[in-house]
């Protein structure tokens, strides 16, 4: 299938792999996978995991492994900045097996931004890349991600990863979009239970969840019914509209 042509029996499937002692310490608050999910809901592709492991390289070559081989794309977010510890680079070129070095093509994107003084040895290990890489453009600090196989590796900083992400969207292939619609059921979540569980037995192939919250009058549910299969969706959602209906019928 040519890239980024959709197809309703395509399913394309992907994790994100967050790297960085910073995010499992709590210091940082990770910003970028519910961005990277959104994104990829929206483009046909499906996330169906997400790792988060220290800048430990056995840690990530093991995750990175793993993942590639189970998903159609893997995504990383942090590590490829210009200090002891950015270590993603060198650990997915180990993942793959080959060789990591100073990839002309990144070291001059870097000299668009930075003088030959500037470019310390700091900054020059922004621009290692492992052998046979494709190059992601940065268009806010020129320091480039990459691609290697089905591996996208991009920057922790989310205004930058968004930007990379930009660049990359319009080259994966996407598959049938999954549509979603939702239901305020304006009732507890223990009281619809057991009638969404037939529901959901009676439509086994829709996806449908309960998400409690607090709303201004109290307890509520929110029921979001997902489905590929439009017509399936409004079947499934016109199922739970009844049974809502009906349970409020009761409460009365």
């Amino acid at each position: 299938m040519p890239v980024n042509e959709s197809s309703s029996a395509t399913i394309v499937t992907a994790a994100i792999l967050v790297i960085g002692d910073e995010i499992l310490s709590g210091r940082t608050k990770d910003k970028n996978i519910g961005y990277i999910a959104e994104y990829l809901t929206n483009i046909g592709v499906d996330l169906r995991e997400v790792r988060v492991v220290p800048d430990v390289s056995e840690e990530i070559v093991a995750a990175v492994n793993a993942l590639r081989g189970r998903y159609t794309y893997v995504f990383t977010t942090g590590g490829i900045g210009p200090t002891h510890d950015d270590i993603t680079a060198d650990a997915v070129a180990a993942a793959f097996g080959v060789a990591i070095d100073h990839d002309p093509r990144a070291v001059a994107m870097l000299s668009e931004r930075f003088s030959p003084e500037e470019l310390n040895e700091a900054r020059m290990r922004m621009a290692r890349i492992p052998a046979g890489a494709e190059l992601v453009a940065n268009a806010i600090s020129k320091a480039p991600g990459f691609n290697i196989g089905n591996v996208y590796v991009m920057a922790g900083v989310p205004a930058i990863m968004q930007a990379m992400l930009d660049v990359i969207g319009p080259t994966l292939q996407t598959g049938a979009k999954m549509l979603s619609d939702t239901v305020r059921a304006g009732l507890r979540e223990g009281d619809i239970g057991g009638p969404l569980a037939e529901v959901a037995r009676a439509h086994p192939e829709v996806s449908i969840g309960s998400y409690p919250f607090w709303s201004e009058t109290g307890p509520d549910t929110n029921i979001v019914v997902r489905s590929r299969d439009g017509e399936k969706l409004l079947a499934a959602m016109a199922a739970v509209k009844t049974m809502v209906a009906g349970e409020k019928q009761k409460s009365l």
